[in-house]
């Protein structure tokens, strides 16, 4: 049996009545017992259709209740699901289900373009009120089938989350019932009642589809927007007492930039939880002056399955500021060098993360899953950092990202983090690109806060000089007006990279 379907049933006892989805702030909702029933009407369908133990299927669905229905679904017929999102282009989809290699699509007519996988094909119209969904979904009716496959056990996988791509096409994080299990566990320790939460995440990602089955047993009202938008955001986190605010540090900026936020009734906001890329010093202390509220930076990855580290709501400025936190209970934080062997406290290696909440494999990628995965159960994050004097975790950037000048290591992000805290500077990222004596020099990619005073590369030079190492420091600046973003929202080195000849 898989997790999620334990969960979705258990839910619908618990919890019964209860408004369990909401589409945005409604009116189309669902309780958890319809949303049992919902799921159990469709995956009777899928039985009905072949689908059943360790099969895969791929969600081609826009953010919506029906993605959920249609992942409880799966679950309960034992298939494995990945949702590959609607956010990505084509080219980009096609890569995912090639990688998947799934039994079974399950789209919208949109979604569904260009060369499709050997597999059962299943459209459908998203449904529109609760008799839809009292069917299941609405297929239309024109699916391309195929024999049904027999049916594989692979260690009770349950779901293939993708990784964001920052390094490369993405790969397939897969998750056992263990593993969901482990998380449900790690996240609710410390939940004492049930809470209207607004997904800020897409479905696909790691923060929705291996802690749905959390929310279902904590109670959780999720409200799902077609779209994150920042105003329609604050609405709803507003008018629905939305005590704790999650995602990354480019929605928290946006929320701020709404017009009138200080009308807005934010009272209920108790928490910010943020993660996904640093937050800067200027943002932390704004979002916690303009909402009230603790602030705490998170630290993980797809493949940790979304649990690493935090910074605790009592933070110290300091900790807060500089740092990812302590490790999550249950979970081991150690920093190697390139051997494998753990350094001391103070020196700057790969981060390596072991806890019951880490993916088995890439999913089709053994290769991959080596490189990443020790026979004794760390996680070789690609990250760097160190531990401080305190035990907290400070980031130095990606061990790929890193470049050298001159014979001296450079890690891009502990140069962002002081370039941060300029005036003039709203967002910044650094690459390398080539140079002949040097070999290689750092380039400063500015979002400045006033598009008539970008700063120049002598101002910021200047700047960090008392904090940086000669070596460290930008040669150049390129003001743009934005810094382009992975699907999963993460600074795209790679593109800026090519700009520069790198």
């Amino acid at each position: 049996m898989t997790f999620l379907s334990f969960a979705v049933r258990k839910a619908a006892r618990d919890h019964g009545p209860a408004t369990a989805l909401v589409a945005a702030r409604g009116p189309l909702s669902l309780s958890f017992q319809q949303l049992n029933a919902a799921s159990e009407a469709l995956a009777a369908r899928l039985a009905a259709r072949g689908i059943g133990q360790g099969q895969v299927a791929a969600l081609l669905l826009p953010a919506s209740l029906d993605y959920v229905v249609a992942y409880c679904a799966l679950a309960k017929v034992g298939a494995v699901t990945a949702g590959v999102g609607a956010h990505y282009s084509p080219a980009e989809r096609q890569a995912m289900l090639a990688q998947l290699r799934p039994d079974l699509v399950i789209g919208t007519e949109e979604l569904l373009t260009g060369r499709l996988p050997d597999a059962q094909i299943i459209p459908v119209r998203q449904a529109e009120d609760r008799r839809e969904f009292a069917a299941g979904l609405p297929m239309l009716g024109r699916e391309r089938s195929r024999a049904v496959p027999k049916a594989r056990s692979h260690d009770e996988p349950e779901t293939i989350v993708f990784t964001s791509g920052t390094s490369g096409l993405p790969k397939g994080a897969l998750f056992g019932a263990k593993q969901i299990a482990a998380i449900s566990e790690m996240d609710n320790r410390a939940q004492a009642a049930p809470m209207p939460l607004l997904v800020a995440t897409g479905l696909n990602h790691v923060g929705f589809m291996t802690k749905l089955a959390g929310h279902l047993l904590a109670g959780n009202r999720l409200h799902i927007m077609p779209r994150w938008r920042a105003r329609e955001a604050l609405d709803l986190i507003c008018d629905e007492g939305v005590p704790v605010i999650g995602g990354v540090a480019a929605q928290v900026a946006l929320l701020l930039g709404v017009p009138g936020l200080g009308v807005y009734r934010t009272g209920d906001i108790k928490a910010l939880i943020i993660g996904g890329g640093p937050s800067p010093a200027d943002l932390v202390r704004r979002a916690r002056e303009s909402f009230g509220a603790a602030y705490s930076i998170r630290y993980s990855s797809t493949e940790s399955g979304g649990l690493g580290t935090l910074t605790a709501f009592d933070a110290s400025d300091e900790e807060l500021f500089s740092t990812v936190g302590r490790p999550r209970a249950g979970t081991e934080v150690s920093l190697r060098d390139e051997t494998g062997k753990e350094i001391p406290a103070g020196e700057t290696g790969e981060i390596w993360i072991r806890s019951a909440s880490v993916m088995s494999e890439y999913w089709h990628d053994p290769a991959a899953t080596r490189a990443a995965l020790t026979p004794d159960g760390w996680l070789r994050t690609g990250d760097l950092g160190l531990l401080d004097d305190i035990d907290c975790l400070r980031l130095a950037g990606r061990r790929d990202d890193m470049f050298i000048r001159g014979g001296y290591n450079v890690h891009p992000q502990e140069v962002e983090a002081v370039l941060q805290e300029h005036a003039a500077v709203g967002e910044v990222a650094v690459v390398p690109r080539p140079d002949a004596v040097m070999g290689q020099v750092g380039v400063a990619f500015v979002v400045p806060r006033d598009p008539d005073a970008p700063p120049t590369v002598e101002e910021l030079r200047l700047f960090a000089g008392s904090r940086l190492a000669k070596h460290k420091l930008p040669e150049e600046v390129r003001v743009v007006p934005s810094l382009p973003l992975t699907a999963g929202q993460k600074v795209d080195r790679s593109a800026l990279r090519k700009r520069v000849g790198s």
